[in-house]
């Protein structure tokens, strides 16, 4: 047998393209377990359809994963695939244009039939008209060969085929010398009842690291060391993983239950679905018949004293709104996410974006405001998850979570934290009786609106608790005794007072501003998961020469109190979002300071080679 050559390369992206039911996302999932558990960094960007079977071999239904692993850290899932593997002729024709000159494919040969090349819209064979001679091509019968593996088992065409993912996985994992044996426990688990089945999987897995091992056509191996992280205990992780844990740590951390009222909406359903399964920490999930409901149960539940919390996208914050001007109104803790997605109305159910960052400041009736907090990767959900709890409980408000189906989706690796760092909440129920007039020779009374002089947080008083009866509702209450108030005085008090309240929130750190040399002067500002592409994107610009200042907002309702005086800091700000300018026109609203809004809303993520053209072409204008 020849001896394979190794090649030592420091960072890949390779993306696995096939029809939405060829399991190119668990595909992904594995390759990306047992590169995380290598020791690599790495950052994912599955890309699926909407529909939940859209005709096979079609482009409408091609699904991909993209991995970038490195042995340094990395901030995106990569601009372009070094390596694409198409499983058929549509997933090679949606994805070809992505790759560079000299990218490796590896392609299914099994059905680029007459038939299927005009289905996937091709005049003629790509594998024999030579469009494809900028790269390297390995054509291979994936599917052939996998079901030839599995003669044995006995299984149908069909079912046999449905294996060929799991020959890719295989023969990719051998090129980089990823492990298989994670994926094969895997498969013992998933399989445990359909022993042919599981027993089919991990032959096509072995056969497909068998063929890399053996076949001339691939004379390499590339090996990518392990990063050098920071110490700790690592796994890798997705946003709406993280921000699940980051929901239970927090209801820890309070000491209250949590509870989940939720109608699934993509891309925020696997939330659901993950603390459904956490009941022995206390979580409660409702699946409500619709979002007006789900928020509403989740409201209740705040009123009840528990942490309510309610999960969507786009489409379910506009049917929350209402509710959300109720919690205003009563005061009570409520944390509503927003996994963001492409809209208008339905948009795109499966693409990302970051455009509501307005309808959560200000779609609700009359002056109702809100903190927003936004999480900038899918590990740093977790953290966002437990600092919108904080918020929400000690202010007496509901808080608004922005995430987006880029970090919900994609993945990396997160350093898990000491569960005695993470910082304690508390809730500080009322008790007792809070206010009794001078001279007054009644018993104590109750008022609900009685206010905590540093908060200005009213009273949370649990049902039933003795001597705290109060009214709730909608309509405006008279400040401190909490009685129903027309009176026009009083309601422009509760509108300042609400206002002052969400102002005031203490423990917001000052923008925090990466300028190495103290002497830039331009400085590129975002928010929510531009993080990753935008400091991709400067790191580029700085090796090119450049000084380049950079900085990210968390909280975006209250800012940071210094942010006025961050960008009065700089000649120029640069502020690229996945909208058409919604933090630009609040920037430029609220500090009197231009800047320069840089838009794209594609349904995916910047590219880090994008944003470094535009923050050099920036900075030679100035």
């Amino acid at each position: 047998m020849t001896v394979k050559q190794v090649r030592e390369i420091d960072r890949v992206v390779i993306r696995f393209a096939g029809d939405s039911g060829d399991g190119m996302q668990l595909t992904g999932d594995r390759f990306t377990a047992e590169t995380a558990s290598f020791g690599n960094d790495l950052s994912t960007l599955p890309n699926f359809p909407a529909e939940i079977r859209a005709p096979a071999g079609t482009m409408p239904g091609v699904s991909s994963f993209q991995l970038h692993f490195a042995n340094y850290d990395i901030l995106t899932p990569g601009d372009a695939p070094d390596v694409l593997v198409a499983m058929n002729p549509a997933a090679l024709r949606a994805n070809a244009g992505d790759l560079p000159k000299g990218a490796t494919i590896i392609v299914d040969t099994a059905d680029f039939t007459s038939r299927a090349l005009k289905k996937a819209g091709y005049e003629s064979n790509p594998l024999e008209d030579g469009s494809l001679s900028a790269y390297k091509v390995h054509t291979v019968d994936l599917s052939g060969i996998t079901m030839e593996a599995l003669t044995p088992f006995g299984l149908s065409r069909k079912e046999a085929s449905r294996s060929k993912n799991m020959f890719a996985l295989g023969l990719v994992s051998w090129m980089y010398g990823r492990s298989i044996d994670g994926t094969v426990n895997f498969l013992e688990e998933k399989f445990a009842g359909k022993e042919n089945i599981r027993d089919a999987n991990i032959a096509a897995l072995r056969a497909g690291w068998n063929y890399g091992e053996t076949t001339e056509d691939f004379a390499v191996r590339y090996e990518v060391k392990p990063a050098a992280l920071p110490s700790g205990t690592y796994r890798n992780i997705t946003g709406n993983l993280a921000l699940s844990y980051g929901m239970i740590a927090a209801a820890k951390q309070s000491g209250l239950p949590l509870f989940l009222g939720s109608y699934p909406i993509t891309p925020a359903s696997d939330i659901l679905h993950e603390l459904s399964k956490h009941k022995r920490f206390g979580v409660r999930t409702f699946q409500a018949e619709d979002e007006v409901a789900a928020i509403g149960a989740a409201l209740g539940a705040s009123f009840g004293g528990a942490l309510g919390v309610t999960t969507t996208s786009g489409p379910g914050v506009a049917l929350k709104g209402e509710t959300v001007g109720l919690a205003v109104s009563l005061e009570l803790p409520l944390v509503l996410v927003d996994v963001q997605r492409g809209g208008p109305s339905t948009g795109m159910p499966t693409k990302t974006e970051q455009a509501d960052l307005l309808q959560v400041l200000y779609g609700r009736n009359g002056e109702s405001p809100v903190p927003v907090v936004a999480a900038s990767s899918p590990s740093d959900c977790f953290d966002a998850a437990i600092e919108a709890v904080r918020i929400a409980v000690t202010y007496r408000t509901p808080v608004v979570l922005l995430s987006d189906g880029y970090l919900a989706n994609g993945s990396e690796p997160w350093h898990i934290p000491d569960v005695d760092t993470l910082p304690a909440i508390a809730p500080g129920f009322a008790t007792e009786p809070n206010h009794q007039a001078d001279g007054d020779e009644k018993p104590a009374e109750f008022w609900p609106y009685l206010r905590d002089p540093q908060t200005l947080a009213r009273p949370w008083a649990v049902p039933g608790t003795a001597g705290l009866e109060h009214r709730v509702g909608g309509i405006e209450k008279l400040d401190g005794a909490g009685s129903i108030s027309y009176d026009p005085a009083n309601h422009d008090r509760m509108v300042r007072l609400r206002q002052a309240k969400v102002d005031g929130i203490a423990g917001i750190p000052d923008l925090d501003v990466d300028d190495p040399n103290g002497d830039a002067q331009l400085l590129v500002l975002g928010w929510g998961s531009t993080y990753g592409p935008i400091g991709a994107a400067v790191r580029r610009a700085r090796r090119a020469g450049h000084s380049i200042a950079q900085a990210h907002l968390r909280h975006l309702n209250p800012m940071p109190a210094n942010t006025g005086e961050v960008l009065r800091s700089y000649d120029r700000v640069l502020v690229p979002e996945m909208n058409l300018g919604q933090l630009a026109l609040l920037l430029r609203g609220r500090y009197l300071v231009d800047v320069v809004s840089y838009n794209r809303v594609r349904g995916l993520p910047f590219k880090a080679e994008e944003l470094a053209d535009v923050i050099m072409e920036e900075v030679g204008s100035l």
